[in-house]
Order: structure tokens, then sequence, then C-alpha cells
């Protein structure tokens, strides 16, 4: 890093149903891990990644903020501050897959009620559970339009599909938004 480099501090956070995999893609992205056993997020938790860009360290906090209703009083607090948002729902062709997508726009209104109109992007979760074949991003790709989303990934935390490029459009929008910011 160069004497002239800039350390920038990003608050991202992820929300979305519960058992989506918003907490195995944190970890696949930050520590390139996967855990096949599902552990419930109580509250919130959080990670930390550093990424160097154009010599700048760009420093990431991932606010993976629980799906359960059970925490909604803790909401406000958590989205406080934070710069982006990435929104996790299941691709899986059960319940949760249709509850997890049809959620989304709850998801956005808290989002923009909490943080203002911040960048938001949606990951499609779990692609190693259904056939590419038969995958149908038309009603993904209306709903991320209407919205003005950044747009929309399809991921598999356990695979590693999409992950990187994911996360990695997510934090160059951020560092490229503010690059010539002082500091």
């Amino acid at each position: 890093m160069n004497e002239l480099a800039k350390g920038f501090r990003f608050k991202i956070t992820v929300v979305g149903d519960g058992g989506v995999g918003k907490t195995s893609l944190i970890q696949k992205f930050t520590n390139n891990t996967f855990k096949k056993d599902y552990i419930k997020t109580l509250g919130a938790q959080f990670s930390l990644y550093d990424k160097e860009i154009e010599d700048d360290i760009v420093k990431l906090i991932f606010w993976d903020i629980a799906g359960q209703d059970d925490f909604n009083f803790l909401r406000p607090a958590f989205f406080k501050n934070s710069q982006t948002a990435i929104i996790v729902y299941s691709l899986e062709e059960n319940q949760l897959g249709e509850d997890s997508f049809e959620h989304i726009q709850n998801w956005v209104k808290d989002i923009y009620s909490y943080c203002g109109e911040i960048p938001v992007i949606v990951f499609a979760n779990k692609a190693d559970l259904v056939a590419e074949q038969k995958l149908d991003t038309s009603k993904l790709a209306e709903l991320v339009k209407k919205n003005s989303f950044l747009g929309y990934f399809i991921t598999s935390a356990k695979t590693g599909q999409g992950v990187i490029e994911a996360f990695s459009t997510i934090i160059d929008d951020l560092y490229l938004k503010n690059k010539d910011k002082p500091v």
C-alpha cells in the first residue's frame, strides 16, 4: 500500500428469511468455508473482510441479520448506517423458496425505512439444489428492474457458484461511489 492510499469502511447489511443461507454466503466469501448443518442466527452477527482496490484498503463489515420474526425489534439498530444491502432468498422448490421470494418486498421496505434508499442487490441462493435448465429468472429480473436494484446473482454457498462475483459487484460499487470523497 502506498502512502497516498485511502482507507474505506463500509457496512453491508445482509437480510432475508431464516434458512435461506445468509450466514453461509458470508462465510463462503470471507473464509471460503461451508457448513452443511443449519445454525440459526440469533439477533445478528457480523463478519469483517478487507480488500485492496487500486492501492486503497476497503474494510467491509457484513451484518448478518436474523430472518426470523422473533428479532424484528432489533432491526432498526442493526440496519443503522448501512451503505448497501443484500437480500437473500432461496431457489428451493418448496415453501421456503416461495415464501422467501415473496418476502423480498418486505425486506426492501425495512431497508428503505431504516436506511433510506441505499443500493440493494438480490442473491438467489441454493442454486445447487435446483436444475439449472428449470431455473426461470424472469420474475426476479422484473422485480430487480421495478425496484431499481443493483442487480441479482444466482449463488450457491455450498459450491461457491456466483459468490465471489456477487460480493465483488457490491464492493466495487461502494468503492467507485466513494473513492473520490475526502477521507
